[in-house]
């Protein structure tokens, strides 16, 4: 680069040095860069360097052929680099990235070549013999992570006669194997199941190759039989389930033209492939299942969700319009706890989904769940602004409160949703002082908080009592004033109809907690007021004085011992 090359010259010109380097360095070279910039996630230097001493199809993992990760980065000319905060190995620079992805003849088919890689060591003498060691030391087979989680991933990318071979060969002897427990250890529903790993799990090769969708190898072994179709596995999920919940469209296709497949059976929990198709959002598969007479398309899981919820929870458009399209999906169905594909959409902020949901008849924009929230109650409580400016465009109750009094604008007060608050008030049937069950109104919740404009957006009401307390007696500012909200205190105080000085029930004011709690800068604006004692005591005689010095905040009580501080009291 300093005589004048770019970038890509640059690193032209190094790659041509690594293959200049000629025997065991040229190839150690190019493969480290290869697996860097092919892997699935950054590998270990240990897993790197066992990666390539593995020859493909050799039964025998020889460790003497391991090379030292110094060695390898040697042979890479400075391109690669350990990451000393992850332990990993990583390209000296994502442009290095670009232009390795810019060029893939310079490593060949990457993808077929590393299944192969990863199916050989599965396959080794070494890794079998694990099958009855499931509490083995992973630093005796560092690449075995790997190899179980990604090598499928890889294959299905590019899948070549040889490693199709070698899958065939891992799936003979399959059902003790160790890379199992690893696979289903990695799967994000496991905490939903209780597996003993100390026995084999029920989980043949037609599972496993359905996790990963490989359309040959799934035609292969089930060409050749021997395999319950409908099967669970120790996860409950029958191996339609599985492509069906990865959106696998071939491998799904090659499951359901097997005589016998049930293609409406669930897992455990009932959810069927349908069900994982439409929850995970692949289009192509629910088309497919859709297909299939025998396919419930408004079939709940064993809490009720029926399909069109879970795709409208998740905000999958595309997959929502296409249930909608059958007659006999309900779409305002809720589920066990009374929550409706609308609710669900509206929670989670899904302006499409809500906007298609609102358009079907049988759905009620105003249904609540069993606790009496409604979509817009829980929009306003997020503050999915989109969804609420919807949902209030669609004629709904605007000041419906939940089961505990709470009101969709009391939430979006308490959280600060200033544009909610906007929303909501531009309506004339929202009360902005409207209390909860416990006397807690709007602003006493902004101003707590801390949401200095949500307390201007209240204060410029008409009906909004700034100095409304709560049970207990504790007004808006008392509560600014404890937690030291200055820019709250400022805005209270700055009105003629707050008292700066109301202390609640047990006689504790303003000023006394925000010098117990140190609010230097809160105390210094409470005793710019005029009526405000600052020696008023509390119910046990206890001044704010006497709170600051217990506390040893030492700058408050420098202000209440100042001259200043007492001429509010004449």
């Amino acid at each position: 680069m300093t005589d004048g090359l770019g970038l890509g010259d640059a690193y032209g010109a190094t790659l041509g040095r690594i293959k200049g380097q000629g025997g065991r360095k040229s190839k150690f070279g190019m493969a480290t860069l290869m697996w860097v910039c092919h892997s699935e996630r950054p590998l270990g230097a240990a897993e790197l360097c066992h990666a390539l001493a593995v020859e493909i199809g050799s039964p025998n993992l020889n460790t003497d052929n391991v090379p030292t990760i110094r060695t390898l980065l040697a042979c890479c000319q400075g391109l690669v680099a350990i990451d000393k905060e992850a332990s990993t190995v990583r390209l000296i620079h994502f442009t290095l990235q670009e232009y390795l992805g810019a060029h893939p003849e310079l490593f060949g088919p990457a993808h077929s070549k590393i299944a192969e890689t990863c199916l050989s060591y599965l396959n080794s003498q070494k890794v079998r013999a694990l099958s009855t060691n499931p509490s083995h030391n992973p630093q005796n087979t560092p690449f075995l992570q790997y190899c179980s989680l990604y090598w499928g991933i890889h294959a299905k990318r590019d899948l070549s006669v040889c490693a199709r071979s070698l899958a065939l060969k891992l799936f003979d002897d399959f059902n003790n194997h160790a890379s199992i427990k690893i696979l289903l250890k990695a799967q994000k529903l496991l905490a939903f199941y209780s597996i003993d790993f100390d026995k084999p799990p029920v989980f043949n090769s037609l599972h496993c190759a359905s996790i990963f969708g490989i359309d040959e190898i799934i035609a292969s072994l089930v060409e050749v039989g021997g395999y319950d179709i409908n099967q669970r596995d120790c996860m409950g999920n029958t191996p339609l389930v599985w492509t069906a919940m990865y959106g696998h469209e071939g491998a799904v296709k090659i499951l359901l033209g097997c005589g016998g497949v049930n293609p409406d059976k669930p897992d455990e929990e009932d959810g069927t492939p349908l069900w994982w198709a439409a929850r995970n959002g692949h289009q192509g598969v629910v088309n497919i299942l859709l297909g299939q007479e025998d396919v419930d398309p408004d079939r709940p899981d064993g809490f009720g969700q029926a399909p069109l919820l879970w795709a409208a929870r998740n905000g999958h458009e595309g997959v929502v319009k296409i249930l909608l399209g059958r007659d006999d999906v309900d779409p305002g169905r809720p589920d066990g706890s009374g929550k409706a594909p609308l609710w669900w959409a509206s929670r989670n902020g899904h302006e499409g989904v809500v906007k298609i949901l609102l358009g079907r008849d049988g759905v009620d924009p105003d249904r609540p769940d069993k606790s009496g929230r409604t979509p817009l109650w829980w929009a306003a409580r997020i503050g999915h602004e989109g969804v609420v400016k919807i949902l209030l465009g669609d004629g709904v109750d605007p000041d419906r409160p939940d089961g505990s009094g709470k009101a969709p604008l009391w939430w979006a007060a308490r959280n600060g949703r200033e544009g909610v608050v906007e929303m909501l008030l531009g309506r004339g049937d929202v009360d902005p002082g409207r209390p909860d069950g416990s006397g807690k109104a709007p602003l006493w919740w902004a101003a707590r908080n801390g949401h200095e404009g949500v307390v201007k957006i209240l204060l410029e009401r008409d009906n909004v009592d700034p100095d409304k307390p709560d049970k207990s007696g504790r007004t808006p500012l008392w509560w600014a004033a404890r937690n030291g909200h200055e820019g709250v205190v400022k805005i209270l105080l700055g009105r003629d109809d707050v008292d700066p000085d109301r202390p609640d029930e047990s006689g504790q004011a303003p000023l006394l907690w925000a010098a117990g709690n140190g609010h230097k800068r809160v105390v210094k604006i409470i005793l710019g007021r005029d009526g405000v004692d600052p020696d008023k005591p509390d119910a046990g005689g206890r001044t704010p004085l006497w709170w600051a010095t217990k506390n040893s905040h030492a700058g408050v009580i420098t202000l209440l011992q100042t001259p200043s501080a007492t001429h509010s009291t004449t």
